[in-house]
């Protein structure tokens, strides 16, 4: 069972295209196939910081309560 997609040679051709441009890096723009590369990241930029100042507070508890003994 053959599961490759079949191409015309239009289509084939304009594959070949856009793989043999060279890419502009001076004027990126991001793909059109990929939305999540258009929008900024709605992520949680602070977490990882939050977390870092959270183990040094409890760290340091432990150290002047001297219950990492």
């Amino acid at each position: 069972m053959d599961t490759r997609e079949s191409q015309t040679p239009e289509e084939e051709l304009e594959h070949l295209k856009e793989v043999n441009q060279p890419e502009d890096y001076e004027h990126p723009e991001p793909d059109e196939t990929q939305p999540e590369a258009r929008a900024p990241s709605r992520g949680l930029p602070w977490v990882l910081p939050l977390v870092i100042v959270l183990a040094i507070a409890v760290v340091g508890f432990m150290l002047l309560t001297g219950l990492s003994d």
